[in-house]
């Protein structure tokens, strides 16, 4: 842009340069060399300076004398780049300090340039015009990377919530079908969660319970039984206990489980972290201790942290929850049940660290409980399947 075009600018699109100097004279000749190109403010101390700097109109460039009365330019420069409202709007000192120290001193506290008097006024005017279309480039940068990211979180906090809805809308085909209730999902979600938080420094677990696992963790919970949707009605509805084909085919919920989130994941074209805790979760969470779980028989340190994680949430749920079927216990009697199967059923210090975030785990049951009229409403619809699966039109059975 020509100087000509410059001057021709509507004073509203003018770049405001504001002039910092104690001298009268100083201040009219700047002014003077700037009017026609800039809307010029000015100040003859630090104080009022910054008191523009502040204002809801600043200016977009500054150019300051060093030497001051009060405040020198120094202290004005280093106060103005320490706000994070002003740190970005480019300071040039003018001054007689001609030392390559004072020069230096100057860039180091944030200045953009350095100019010494007396000031050569084509000089002055060039270094200002460049000074402010380098600051507007990188407004315009600034103001680009911000809406950028924005923008991503924006549509990270659309994915996340895509995922969610899946998930829970999956989980929830799976509960459709069987004797707990949604909030069976949104119970273990928060216990597993809370041990989890518990076990993050624990030697055993550390290396692997970092704050983004666990949060992984807390939203592949509710999958946990997505098999079951695989499971025949005349199985998972059926009155009393199964039979041992049964039984055999009421474990395969696990690999179903495993295998449906695999074929989503296959279809997705790549690796998800959430997921693959998700089929460690659904696979693996009727393995023991001993090794006598399902489906592979895994013990100890085999079976993934998730899993275990998830057994320990999966049947305290279960024994203290009320179903159409039966009453829960109480939450000490199923904290004692718990214990009892520390070494056996469950990883010892999973069971240790449950048992220690009692009060925690006692709250979340109460939060997500279970009301008559949902217990009501799944009594119902259980009904309704079993006259479904069977002729006789008989209730479910009692749980697995």
């Amino acid at each position: 842009m020509t100087d000509a075009a410059d001057a021709a600018l509507d004073p509203v699109d003018k770049k405001t340069v504001l002039v910092v100097d104690d001298t009268p004279d100083n201040l009219a000749l700047m002014s003077g060399l700037l009017k026609d190109l800039y809307r010029v403010k000015v100040a003859n101390s630090g104080a009022k300076a910054m008191k523009i700097v502040r204002s809801d109109d600043p200016p977009d460039l500054i150019l300051l004398d060093i030497m001051m009365p009060v405040h020198s330019g120094y202290d004005v420069c280093s106060e103005i780049k320490e706000d994070g409202r002003s740190r970005d709007i480019p300071v040039i000192f003018l001054t007689a300090m001609s030392g390559e120290e004072d020069e230096q001193r100057g860039l180091e506290l944030g200045a953009v340039d350095y100019i010494t008097k007396p000031i050569s006024p084509p000089i002055l005017l060039a270094r200002v015009k460049a000074h402010l279309q380098l600051k507007a480039a990188s407004d315009f940068l600034r103001d680009k990377n911000q809406f950028l990211e924005a923008e991503v979180a924006r549509r990270t906090r659309e994915l996340t919530a895509i995922q969610d809805v899946t998930i829970h809308a999956m989980a929830s085909l799976a509960e459709t079908r069987d004797s707990d209730t949604g909030n069976h999902i949104r119970r273990t979600q928060f216990y597993l969660r809370a041990v989890a938080e518990k076990l993050k420094e624990h030697p055993r677990f550390k290396r692997f319970l970092d704050p983004a696992t666990i949060e992984l963790l807390f939203k592949s919970a509710p999958l946990h039984d997505i098999g079951k949707v695989g499971i025949p009605d005349r199985i998972l509805l059926k009155p009393g206990r199964l039979d041992e084909a049964e039984y055999e085919l009421m474990k395969t919920h696990t690999t179903l489980g495993r295998d449906a989130i695999r074929q989503a994941e296959e279809r997705l074209g790549m690796k998800v972290d959430f997921l693959r805790f998700a089929k460690e979760i659904a696979y693996s969470h009727q393995e023991r201790w001993d090794g006598n779980g399902y489906p592979e028989g895994l013990g100890g340190d085999d079976i993934p942290i998730p899993a275990r994680l998830m057994a320990v949430a999966d049947v305290y749920d279960a024994l203290v929850s009320r179903r159409v079927y039966k009453q829960g216990m109480s939450h000490d009697e199923a904290l004692l049940i718990l214990a009892e199967g520390k070494g056996s059923h469950f990883d010892p210090d999973v069971v240790d660290a449950f048992l220690e975030i009692g009060d925690d785990v006692r709250r979340i049951a109460a939060l997500f409980r279970d009301t008559d009229a949902e217990l009501a409403e799944k009594a119902a619809a259980l009904e309704r399947l079993a006259r479904e699966a069977s002729p006789t039109g008989a209730p479910p059975r009692a749980g697995n």
